[in-house]
């Protein structure tokens, strides 16, 4: 049978439950609030009672006070009196050394002021003190104004376009004290004559020569002292290897008298083999610095192409020969002709060009070379180098760019042909003579052939017209042989000629520099096949840096103010405005 549950029993059984809940819970509270109470009264009477105590304890502190301060008065007063005791005493004494200090001064004084000397004294020490901060002044000031000079000469230098001239003078070598007198009796005595007063004059002290004339001064763009290292000459240079890849053709020439250090600044120290790898970079001249820096300077170029080739020249005896091929004999170069192009540019038939990758086989190369190249002992240089050598490093790069240009030549002529009416020379060849104010360049001429075309269409392009653009830009790097007399070098025979060459092919090189400088309608570059070799860095329009290598004796100082006169000539040479060989189009 289902089960039935009554809620209204369950409802009243709950309700139940909860009142008695409720009667338990105020009972508890009415507790709660007894105990409260309780609690209330007894917390009063606790504070009462620490009142009480707090009253009472404020007036026994107050009785102790009283009582020690009493006591500690008394002690600091006599404290007191002791101290004033002992400061009397010590007042007396100062007094007594002030006295004596006082009379000490006056005698000290007096003998001052009756002495002269120590007034002088103490002038010169006060303008001693003046001229120094006065002299500390003007360096700074000077060192100011050399820099803003250097930056100014320098821009003025790009703007004219007028040949850059350095100066470096050696130390005192042994040769310099081996050296006969004129008058055949011992060793002329070593004196230095020529000196590097700052880093852009030097001063040639005539007064200590034979020379009865004044002593002069020099400028050019950078002088070199001899205590100056081989790093300091090339930081000097490496501007121009950015050039280079910018766009402009560069030539660095070291000249001079034998043994006045032109083949050391530009190929260092030999051998290199028994000195560490440090000291060997230290001795490394010009060129193998230079190389490095100039691959050094391509791996920065990713987004160009660039091609590295090394050729070595040498003009012996008013001769050029390649050095990187070698005849049947082996002995020496093959000999080669210099010819001018149409452009007016210097070139070389037949010339060897190695492909490079590195600076270590650019030396390589240049080791080759050097086994060929003539050289011979005289009374002044153990090893004289007879021949001046160029060391070309030629650098093809590829316009990123060729292709649009090309494209905007092709629309450009097709422009020009369509508007134009002009009958040309020849009807069957449109293109052969374009109008005046059409230019193209060179590497873009449009028919290059000798004779006029035959086919009544326009003639084709030489190259298709996708081929890039290849930009050469060369660096030489030129060690010339030494300038010297010969009664002064001893050479006889064969060495005779040689001298003659030499001095020759220096004269010519002075002359096309006079010629230059005088702006005369004809430069003798013909004269010598080292002016027609360097025909394009003297007079073109390439960056040409003329590093002069003097000596400081004063046994070499006809050889020495020569020089530095050809020098002074070459700063006044005003070339045209270097170039830069870009892929701009003019239409």
């Amino acid at each position: 049978m289902p089960l039935f549950v009554n809620k209204d029993r369950v409802f009243a059984h709950q309700v139940h439950l909860l009142e008695h809940k409720l009667r338990s819970k105020e009972e508890r509270i009415l507790e709660l609030e007894t105990e409260n109470a309780i609690l209330h009264l007894r917390l009063a009477e606790c504070i009462g009672k620490l009142h009480q105590s707090r009253v009472k304890d404020d007036s026994d502190l107050k009785h102790n006070t009283q009582r020690i301060s009493r006591s500690s008065l008394t002690k600091l007063l006599s404290e007191v009196q002791d101290l004033k005791h002992e400061l009397s005493e010590i007042f007396g004494v100062y007094v007594t050394f002030a006295t004596e200090l006082e009379e000490q001064s006056k005698i000290l004084l007096d003998k001052v002021s009756k002495s002269s000397a120590g007034e002088e004294v103490q002038n010169l020490q006060a303008r001693v003190s003046a001229l120094e901060r006065s002299l500390e002044e003007e360096r700074k000031q000077c060192k100011v104004e050399r820099q803003r000079r250097k930056e100014l000469h320098n821009t003025l230098v790009e703007l004219r376009g007028n040949i850059r001239v350095h100066c470096r003078v050696r130390p005192v070598l042994p040769l310099d004290y081996l050296q006969p007198s004129t008058s055949g009796s011992g060793h002329t005595p070593v004196e230095e004559v020529i000196q590097a007063i700052s880093d852009d004059t030097v001063m040639v002290n005539c007064s200590k020569t034979e020379m009865h004339v004044q002593s002069k001064i020099f400028e050019f763009e950078r002088v070199h002292a001899p205590e100056d290292s081989q790093d300091a000459v090339f930081e000097e240079v490496k501007p121009l290897l950015r050039s280079l890849l910018d766009g402009y053709n560069v030539c660095i020439m070291a000249y001079g008298q034998t043994g006045s250090g032109k083949t050391h600044t530009m190929l260092g120290s030999e051998p290199l083999e028994l000195l560490s790898e440090t000291q060997q970079e230290a001795q490394q001249g010009v060129v193998p610095k230079a190389a490095t820096e100039l691959f050094q300077l391509i791996s920065e170029k990713p987004t160009e192409s660039h091609m590295v080739e090394v050729s070595v020249i040498e003009v012996y005896n008013n001769e050029v020969y390649d050095l990187l091929s070698q005849n049947e004999k082996g002995t020496m170069g093959q000999k080669r002709d210099v010819v001018t192009t149409s452009s007016g540019e210097s070139q070389v038939l037949g010339l060897t060009y190695e492909p490079v990758n590195s600076a270590a086989e650019v030396m390589q190369f240049l080791k080759k070379g050097l086994k060929l190249r003539a050289h011979c002992p005289t009374l002044i240089h153990t090893d004289s180098s007879r021949s001046h050598l160029i060391v070309t490093l030629t650098v093809s790069s590829k316009s990123p760019n060729a292709l649009a240009l090309a494209r905007r030549l092709q629309r450009a002529k097709k422009d020009m042909l369509s508007s134009s009416r002009k009958q040309f020379w020849s009807p069957q060849c449109r293109r052969a003579n374009p109008p005046d104010d059409f230019l193209l360049s060179p590497t873009s001429s449009p028919c290059r052939s000798p004779s006029p075309c035959l086919s009544p269409s326009p003639c084709p392009s030489p190259r298709p017209s996708h081929t890039p653009d290849i930009f050469r830009n060369k660096l030489q790097l030129v060690d010339l042989a030494g300038s010297e007399c010969v009664g002064m070098s001893g050479v006889s025979g064969p060495g005779l000629w040689e001298v003659s060459c030499i001095n020759r092919s220096l004269c010519a090189l002075s002359d096309v520099l006079g010629a230059l400088a005088e702006h005369r309608p004809h430069i003798p570059y013909r004269n010598s096949k080292l002016t027609h070799l360097l025909q394009d860095a003297i007079g073109g329009d390439a960056k040409l840096l003329l590093m002069l290598c003097v000596s400081p004796t004063q046994h070499f100082i006809t050889e020495s103010l020569q020089s530095l006169g050809l020098g002074s000539r070459a700063r006044q040479v005003q070339k045209s405005v270097p170039r830069r060989k870009n892929n701009t189009l003019q239409v």
